[in-house]
């Protein structure tokens, strides 16, 4: 890549477009309030638009990097725009009072996904090669994630605003919010149309595959760490939608809440958006004086603790929880059990999971580190697996405290990778 300073436009165009990721993907959670009234949806089908939107990472990741080896980067993400496009619009239309089909919404939600893995795709090799690679790309990717973080921040003030009451939501509520991605959307593609962005140079492969005995999937470290990625995604997704759950249901439903606003929980479930921000600022501040195995063995074992203090602390005894409210710029607080600030305090641990894992996961993979990247992109779809199980378990048990032994078991095992799974035992493999 050459002429850094001339690719402003674009380095803009790409931390838009990972802000816009977080904003579409996190419509999921607050959706699923609407889909369980709309629709009369159980806890596990109200989740219908996380498991559309993340099993698309699953079928689209490899066909993503096709597509950008094919198109490259630019038009790739213009084919990205156009399929996010489609998908908002055929969610908000699944609400039409001509319509009203929960398959639909699934439809919807599902090419939604296609989008955010194709995004995906681009975005973090685009940022890391327009900062021009080594610490300044990797600090200009730590940049698109604070707004990442501030976007997820933002849709829940945003819907729970508009959701207000929970018994009376449908997606018509949601319009504002959806047609804020669908004109971030229409413009991002103009601007993309209408600029000119220098791809970076692909590489080719020198080594045939049938030549090759071994791959990424040879080594023990590189297995084991994208199992730890997608039950990542259990914990990064599954702690703030059961938290949304728990305090919008009504104490009377099969599955007990606190019946709390919807506009007030989704000010307090954006703290814990805000303490990934935080966590992102502060881990990309220490990032080149503390290793990823230290890093991650501290996150998950505080995981840990925090998540089975919030499962068994009393219910009765209640904390004030800070939240902004943007339309007034009011600061407001509301009493919550202490349990759920043990979960919201989550999101410190969430921010930096991520980046640790990968790093370990690919360390010493040399020639094979450019597939595991693709495997990486394909386990974000673990979000769909875990937050259904997290679902059938609060169903089964009535009780959403009690589903949050998934979540347990999820940083459980990353303590596990980060203590032992992470260790290259092949070190014999050669790499070059």
């Amino acid at each position: 890549m050459t002429q850094q300073k001339k690719q402003w436009g674009a380095i803009i165009i790409m931390i838009a477009l990972f802000a816009m990721i977080a904003f579409v993907t996190n419509l999921c959670s607050p959706m699923a309030i609407i889909v369980k009234n709309q629709f009369g949806a159980s806890d596990i089908l109200a989740q219908v638009g996380n498991y559309g939107n993340f099993i698309a990472y699953l079928v689209m990741g490899i066909p993503s990097g096709m597509l950008i080896k094919k198109f490259g980067y630019k038009k790739t993400a213009m084919l990205a725009l156009v399929v996010g496009i489609v998908g908002i619009l055929v969610q908000w239309m699944s609400g039409w009072d001509s319509i009203q089909s929960f398959g639909v919404y699934l439809i919807g939600a599902f090419i939604a996904g296609f989008c955010m893995c194709m995004l995906n795709t681009v975005v973090n090799p685009m940022l890391n090669t327009l900062g021009g690679g080594g610490n300044k790309g990797n600090q200009l990717i730590q940049l698109g994630g604070v707004f990442n973080s501030s976007a997820a921040v933002a849709v829940y003030i945003i819907m729970g605003a508009l959701i207000g009451d929970a018994t009376k939501a449908k997606i018509s509520d949601a319009t504002p919010a959806l047609f804020i991605a669908l004109a971030v959307f229409v413009v991002g593609l103009i601007v993309l149309m209408f600029s000119k962005i220098e791809e970076p140079v692909q590489t080719t492969e020198t080594v045939k595959a049938s030549n090759d005995k071994y791959s990424a999937f040879s080594f023990r470290h590189f297995k084991l760490g994208i199992l730890a990625i997608f039950l990542y995604m259990g914990i990064e997704v599954g702690t703030p939608t059961y938290i949304l759950q728990y305090l919008t249901s009504s104490p009377d439903s099969a599955t007990p809440g606190l019946g709390m606003d919807a506009t007030i929980v989704g000010l307090i479930v954006a703290v814990y958006w805000l303490m990934m921000l935080v966590g992102r600022f502060v881990g990309s501040a220490i990032g080149d004086k503390i290793s990823s195995r230290a890093m991650i063995t501290t996150v998950s074992t505080l995981s840990l603790l925090l998540v089975a203090f919030g499962m068994f602390a009393p219910t009765d005894v209640m904390v004030n929880v800070p939240g902004i409210d943007w339309a007034n710029l009011n600061l407001i607080w509301a009493e919550v059990p202490i349990g759920i600030f043990a979960f919201l305090l989550v999101g410190l641990c969430t921010s930096v999971m991520w980046g640790g894992i990968f790093n370990m996961a690919v360390e010493g993979l040399g020639k094979y580190t450019s597939i595991a990247s693709g495997a990486f992109m394909t386990m974000v779809f673990g979000c769909a697996v875990m937050v259904a199980i997290q679902a059938w378990v609060a169903d089964a048990t009535s009780s959403y405290l009690t589903s949050y032994i998934v979540v347990l078991f999820c940083a459980a095992y990353i303590l596990y990778y980060a203590l032992a799974g992470s260790k290259n035992v092949n070190t014999d493999i050669p790499v070059e």
